[in-house]
């Protein structure tokens, strides 16, 4: 078998590069220079190609963002922190603070800071978000570049930021854009302790995962044992080296991940909000219930069902990740990516234990893998955007598998590895047509990129078996330039969709409408419109009351406990109860002094309330309407306490204590007779 020579001691050839060219040489003004030249050893091209780019992703990202509706359940939090510090840490929905929203703060605190910073509206939450999707491109690209080469750099950011659902979520104010970042900073970091040996990046690494974890919880640790076994077999230390700095590095972990859970949980419970999601008012059990084994197993003890997430991202099995749904938001380059690991890691075969480019493909594949079987198989919620966390695994392999690949194809003197790049450039630009004819019909540019991605496919392969045989380097070239094209026309087409429509909030995804979804889960299902209107204003946003979000019934009014709870949409909650925007009117005007406008059956409900009125507003069953979070003597309190007067009830939606509540309000509120549903409650109705 022929296999391409390792870079022979390639820690020694990196010292000796630093010391020809050390960071300080030709002081502060060459420093900066490099920033938009490169570096002398870099191709003539290489800078400007990455600045290209991350003009390219600035642009899909942050085009026309005051025109995006966010998710309202996580604006609504973030307006929430503005008003309240307290709110802020806890990750409250209301400024009140009775309950949490059902991740952890991380997100929350990145765009409460800009809002604080420059005041609350779209833009000012998305700004960050579009930022951070920018800066993990240029990350990536450093990754890739150090181990492999500018041309796989450059391939793999371009491929990264022409993602659809990657550009669809960081238009978007979920918080998988923070958590690929930092999910990236923990790579940069663990790459670095191996090449080196020494045990800070590690703990770096670590850290930056911690906070990963206080991004999105459990997702952030599906990368964890590529983390672990990189580290363990290619670290440039001796064995036992290696076990304590992964001791130390998992101490950091741990420490940077649970310091906030664990401060929470140690406040007593009438001194905090409730733990949305939680059934038992604990981080603790929001970590291992519905943030965690929930989302794989789709049940556990304490979460409850959770459904196989078919309305969203459809059933769990191995195909998931190329049905009508997933498939033109992450699958284009699967089938390259997997014959270019297969690939890379057999030409690596023999190089040495330490090995940067073989410890880079074991670090990337693993991404890709843990995360493809983790998203195809778990049977709890699913929604289409959590797999923009598994993106840049599959960017980095199609840079860096396929310069490994054009290599062999080039210089390998089997005539075996001839096939492999051919083979694979096709399978991905067939896949690409079959994606890009479910798109038939709908539209101009999907046609296009469709012809482009089979022309510039057939001219590919033929081009590198043509140039392969006849000895013509030129033309091999130019088939590789090809085969980008071709791999990348599909996607750019869907990111470009996604960066020039509006965004359902609650489901972001890129590209047409397949069908195949249904309610919130199918692809271009999105309100158009938005604005960064100041709730309390009377003005609300595309998304919150008053507007038709997916869930609601229409123009005008929202449905109390509707907008989809985490199995599916339109049927949780307050029992058929309109909340107009003449409610909240007369709510606002009746308010007296309270500390809550209004209590309501869930997030959803209660968001849009709060984004419309400014004020806070409780949610008393979380996102889905099924938390404890509301009890009879609790609602009594704030009753007597006189800081709240209304509450809007319904047949179901409100936990377990519905039943009693509804019956205790109905028997000793007034009910207001405009509003169907809606009860007065003053400090002499509580016995």
């Amino acid at each position: 078998m022929t296999t391409l020579a390792p870079p022979s001691a390639p820690f020694q050839e990196d010292d000796a590069r630093h010391r020809a060219a050390p960071p300080s040489a030709g002081g502060f003004a060459a420093r900066a220079g490099r920033l938009f030249t490169g570096a002398p050893q870099d191709p003539r091209w290489a800078r400007p190609a990455l600045w290209a780019i991350l003009v390219l992703a600035t642009a899909l990202y942050a085009w026309n963002l005051s025109s995006i509706t966010g998710n309202t359940f996580y604006d609504a939090a973030v307006y929430s922190g503005t008003r309240s510090w307290k709110a802020f840490f806890f990750g409250a929905l209301d400024a009140g603070s009775f309950i949490t929203v059902d991740k952890p703060p991380f997100a929350l605190w990145v765009m409460g800071l800009s809002a604080r910073a420059f005041g609350y509206g779209t833009w000012q939450l998305l700004l960050p978000m579009a930022a951070l999707g920018t800066g993990s491109v240029a990350l990536l690209y450093r990754l890739v570049k150090r181990d492999f080469g500018a041309v796989a750099a450059t391939v793999s950011a371009l491929a990264l930021a022409l993602t659809p659902i990657t550009v669809a979520i960081t238009r978007d104010t979920n918080p998988d854009p923070v958590l690929v970042f930092l999910m990236l900073l923990g790579a940069a970091a663990l790459l670095k302790a191996v090449r080196t040996g020494r045990p800070m990046p590690l703990v770096w690494s670590g850290v930056a995962i911690g906070f990963a974890f206080n991004t999105k919880m459990m997702q952030a640790y599906v990368v964890l044992p590529a983390f672990f076994l990189v580290y363990l077999w290619a670290a440039n230390a001796s064995l036992g080296r290696r076990i304590r700095n992964l001791a130390a590095g998992t101490v950091a972990l741990i420490a940077s991940s649970a310091w906030w859970m664990v401060v929470v949980d140690l406040i007593p419970a009438s001194s905090r909000p409730y733990i949305g999601g939680s059934t038992d008012n604990t981080v603790w059990d929001l970590v291992i219930g519905y943030n965690g084994f929930g989302r794989i197993f789709g049940a556990s003890s304490s979460v409850g069902s959770q459904g196989n997430g078919a309305s969203f991202g459809g059933e769990a099995a191995l195909y998931r990740m190329f049905n009508e749904i997933m498939g033109g938001q992450i699958s284009w380059l699967i089938p390259f990516v997997v014959i270019a690991l297969a690939a890379g890691l057999v030409l690596r075969g023999r190089a040495p234990r330490t090995d940067a480019r073989r410890a880079a493909l074991m670090l990337w594949g693993g991404w890709f893998v843990l995360h493809y079987l983790t998203f195809a198989l778990a049977e709890g919620t699913f929604h289409p955007y959590y797999v923009t966390a598994m993106a840049p695994g599959i960017a980095a392999l199609a840079g860096a598998g396929g310069v490994m690949l054009h290599d062999a194809h080039r210089n390998g003197g089997a005539t075996k590895w001839s096939w492999v790049l051919p083979a694979a450039v096709a399978a991905s630009a067939v896949w690409a047509v079959v994606l890009l004819q479910r798109a038939s019909g709908s539209g101009a540019l999907y046609t296009a990129a469709e012809v482009v991605a089979g022309a510039a496919g057939a001219a590919s392969v033929i081009g590198l078996l043509v140039g392969r045989f006849t000895g013509r380097q030129r033309l091999t070239g130019v088939a590789a330039l090809a085969a980008v094209v071709a791999l990348l026309a599909g996607p750019a087409a869907y990111s470009a969709s996604a960066a020039t429509s509006g965004t359902n909030g609650t489901n972001p995804t890129a590209g047409p409408s397949t069908g195949g979804a249904g309610g919130m889960g199918s692809g271009g299902q999105r309100p158009s419109g938005g604005s960064g209107d100041v709730p309390g204003t009377g003005r609300a946003p595309s998304g919150s009351v008053g507007s038709a979000e997916p869930g609601t019934t229409g123009s005008g009014s929202a449905q109390s406990g509707t907008a989809g709870g985490p199995t599916g949409g339109g049927t949780g909650g307050g029992g058929g109860t309109q909340v107009s925007s003449a409610m909240i009117t007369y709510l606002r005007k009746n308010q007296e002094g309270a500390t809550w406008l209004v209590a309501v059956a869930t997030d959803q409900t209660a968001s849009s309330i709060i984004l419309e009125s400014g004020e806070p507003v409780i949610s008393m069953g979380g996102w889905s309407g099924s938390d404890d979070a509301m009890t009879l003597s609790g609602l009594k309190a704030l009753v007597k306490a006189g800081k709240l007067h209304y509450i809007v009830v319904g047949d179901s939606g409100q936990g377990s204590s519905n039943s009693e509540i509804r019956t205790w309000v109905e028997a000793n509120g007034t009910a207001v007779s405009d509003y169907s549903g809606l009860y007065r409650l003053d400090a002499s109705d509580v016995g």
